[in-house]
């Protein structure tokens, strides 16, 4: 015998659309790699007695076909593709034996060795897959697989493209401002920018790690402060992208939820500029979430309400019905609100929300500041000013706040 290591597996992408593929067993395993060949357009027949639940949701979905039975010589016929995954070892046996004799590869959960092939480790980004194999260690191809996704989803691991560069501009939503909470789709399309424009409530952190080539425009909108005019902002967007560079637009939270986000997008689209809108984790529910806040919880609220406090309820451009929001009996989710918080809890307590009713006030939500203060409708304004606090904020009134124990905030 000889003492040379084993051949190694040898790497193949199957094109499986239309094609038949035979899986045996319902349990976890086919749970597991159902989903990936149903993704490359597999005609799939699943043979098990019994399945999971989320096995039989695609069935009855009718993305593949299931007969409620056990394996039986002849299954295998006509398959390009098997995937034995029974408990039963002898039918197991029986259906590697099947594929084996009709040449169709086989993937068996309960023997690789017998198998006549292998599921590597697979993810994928933006077009790309990737496949590790590392023989008898699936925890090793599955951390390798993880690191290169990883490394294409946020820019880290870059490789020259050979088509056409992106173009246009991308409205991306950066979350509340943990650079961690962006969505795997903004942190690749920021990875791609040739020009940044930034808000301040945008997560800041991660301007740290583009190139160096990459210009970054601040178009922060700081509260009593200086401001960037929408206008401008406009300006920029359309000016950057008919020159050819791939434009993201940073946003804080997500573009639509009082982030201006369709305005850009509808000036953008009136010069003909391609725009990509990438929905960001909002404030209003991810940083209550983070104090310790849930916006709705069963047996005491149904529902949630989001308004803007950027405007007093006595000012005439106001468009909030503060009479129909003081009825309400859900949660109402506060945001750009500090500055006017006496006003507005007076608006709800005068059409008759109760003064006591809880309020607590979440200062830099996920960041490394987070704080968060407690109080009623009868006494938050008197708190913010003793506090001193300062925006950003949320402010969530509502029977909510005290339903769940303190979450400490971010280290």
């Amino acid at each position: 015998m000889s003492d040379r290591p084993p051949h190694p597996a040898y790497p193949v992408g199957l094109r499986l659309t239309g094609r038949r593929v035979v899986v045996l067993g319902g349990g976890t395993v086919a749970q597991r790699r159902l989903p990936a060949l149903l993704a490359a357009g597999a005609d799939v027949l699943l043979i098990a007695p019994s399945v999971t639940p989320s096995v039989e949701a695609m069935a009855e979905a009718g993305e593949l076909r299931w007969e409620r039975r056990a394996y039986r010589p002849g299954d295998l016929d006509g398959a390009w593709y098997a995937v034995v995954a029974t408990d039963d070892t002898e039918a197991n046996a029986a259906a590697s034996a099947e594929a084996e004799r009709l040449r169709v590869w086989c993937v068996r959960s309960d023997d690789a060795e017998a198998a006549t092939a292998w599921t590597p480790a697979t993810g994928r980004s933006e077009g790309v897959t990737v496949a590790v194999l590392t023989g008898r260690d699936p925890r090793r191809s599955a951390a390798v697989r993880d690191a290169v996704v990883e490394g294409l989803r946020d820019g880290t691991l870059t490789a020259p493209r050979h088509r056409a560069r992106r173009r246009g501009v991308a409205l991306v939503g950066g979350g509340p401002g943990d650079p961690d909470l962006i969505t795997v789709r903004g942190r690749r399309l920021l990875a791609e920018a040739d020009v940044v424009i930034a808000d301040r409530l945008g997560p800041r952190d991660l301007l740290d790690e583009l190139p160096p080539h990459v210009e970054v425009i601040d178009a922060a909108k700081i509260p009593y402060g200086r401001a960037m005019a929408q206008e401008a902002i406009n300006e920029a967007l359309l000016t950057h992208a008919k020159a050819g560079r791939f434009v993201v637009r940073l946003k804080g939270g997500d573009p639509f939820v009082f982030g201006r986000g369709m305005e850009e997008a509808q000036a953008l689209a009136e010069a003909g500029v391609p725009v990509t809108v990438v929905p960001g984790i909002s404030s209003a529910v991810s940083v209550p979430g983070a104090a310790g806040i849930p916006v709705t919880h069963r047996g005491v609220a149904h529902e949630f309400t989001v308004v803007s406090g950027h405007v007093a309820p006595d000012d005439p451009r106001s468009l909030v019905d503060w009479a129909a929001l003081a009825k309400l009996r859900g949660t109402l989710v506060l945001l750009m609100a500090v500055e006017r918080i006496g006003a507005i809890a007076r608006a709800l307590t005068e059409h008759g929300r109760d003064p006591e009713t809880p309020v607590a006030v979440v200062q830099e939500g996920t960041m490394a500041g987070q704080r968060r203060v407690d109080a009623t409708l009868a006494t938050v304004a008197e708190t913010v000013a003793a506090e001193d606090v300062r925006p950003p904020a949320v402010i969530v009134v509502g029977e909510v706040v005290g339903v769940g124990p303190a979450v400490p905030g971010p280290r």
